[in-house]
């Protein structure tokens, strides 16, 4: 099988990265795609600007699936390459575009080769946010097909192309967002005792906020309160009216978000109370953590042991989130991380995975979902 068409194809993806739920030229160029291939076993839905792709195998006793995510991020690219964004503003910083093309290279494999089982192939978009994953597994479309076994994949920049690293249970964290909107009362630089300067609120609570981990969270039970971003204010002579804290909340157990959101509730009131103020927390986006099923992972782990082209790595889990968390809690699965050897990691302007890793991505799971048979 020939991969370079799917290195061109990530390239042409990488040129539209969309945000999520308007990925609309993304979703385009893969049903075009899809156009293309022999029809006679294949079945294709849309749910929103996603797709579900079916390949029908010999005997249908169980469907195998598989997710990519569509993607992209509000970032403004920096790599120079030949075929950088054509979007201003917009990047494929997370390597959705990656994902998509390996996902192409599978199925295309499949088309031509019949194995018992049928293939489910799922392009979710998403899932940097809202998040797709939760309400598309809860759709119409996907209900009718839903699969018996599940797997997807992520970039892992820190890791060399050819490496493969997971793990049995937790691989990635649960995640929340997390805004705080304060209010108080503006006026002049030169009369601060007739107003209630948020600028002020949000340093306390900020610091507030960096004992809810050092100091109310179990040592042996990890969790992450970040806040990265905090705007207030207009200019240096007046008091801010209004300010906003922007953040991040990971743990690596649903209890332990629901105790540091509580947590932070009670900050905020004392906030509320203590500086004549009135606050208001929305949590965003929240997504479940990616929990690898012990029979499955066993399985894949073994399998790619002895596949002498792949390094298997047996990972830490990541505070790092993945709405892939929502199909693994319904469905039997794994996640995987795909090394792909950047200097830039995820998110960053610079990200610049080395395409080889397609190739291995592809040829590893054709490889071992023809053992599923």
């Amino acid at each position: 099988m020939e991969y370079s068409p799917f290195i061109s194809i990530r390239r042409d993806l990488h040129q539209i990265p969309e945000l999520g739920f308007k990925e609309y030229k993304t979703q385009s160029y893969i049903l075009e795609y899809l156009r293309s291939l022999p029809q006679e076993r294949l079945e294709v839905k849309t749910w929103r600007t996603g797709i579900l792709v079916k390949i029908k195998g010999k005997t249908g006793q169980r469907t195998i699936g598989y997710r990519a995510d569509m993607d992209g991020l509000p970032i403004e690219e920096q790599t120079g390459l030949d075929f950088q964004s054509s979007h201003p503003g917009f990047m494929h910083a997370c390597g959705h575009d990656v994902h998509m093309s390996i996902a192409l290279g599978v199925l295309t494999h499949f088309v031509h080769h019949e194995i018992d089982p049928d293939l489910l192939f799922i392009f979710q978009p998403a899932e940097e946010g809202p998040g797709g994953a939760q309400p598309m597994i809860e759709s119409k479309e996907m209900s009718e097909w839903l699969p018996d076994e599940i797997y997807a994949l992520h970039i892992a920049p820190e890791y060399p192309a050819g490496t493969i690293a997971t793990k049995e249970g937790m691989l990635f964290a649960n995640t929340s967002e997390l805004f705080i909107d304060l209010t108080g009362k503006g006026g002049h630089a030169a009369f601060p005792h007739e107003t209630k300067d948020m600028v002020v609120v949000a340093a306390h609570l900020i610091t507030q906020l960096q004992t809810v981990v050092s100091r109310n969270t179990n040592p042996l039970d990890s969790a992450v309160v970040t806040i990265g971003k905090l705007t207030g204010g207009t200019v240096q002579n007046i008091i801010a009216e209004t300010a906003r804290l922007e953040g991040t909340i990971r743990t690596l157990s649903a209890e332990s978000m629901l105790k540091v959101k509580k947590r932070i509730e009670a900050l905020v009131k004392g906030i509320e109370v203590g500086f004549e103020c009135t606050a208001a927390i929305d949590y965003g986006c929240n997504y479940y953590q990616v929990n690898n099923d012990p029979a499955v992972s066993e399985r894949f782990i073994s399998f790619m042991e002895h596949q002498e082209d792949i390094q298997l790595v047996i990972c830490k889990e990541a505070m790092t989130g993945e709405d892939f968390g929502y199909m693994l809690k319904e469905i039997p699965g794994l996640m995987f991380w795909l090394g792909v050897g950047s200097d830039y990691g995820l998110h960053h302007a610079k990200l610049n995975p080395n395409e080889e890793a397609i190739t291995v991505g592809i040829e590893a799971l054709t490889r071992y979902f023809h053992t599923l048979s």
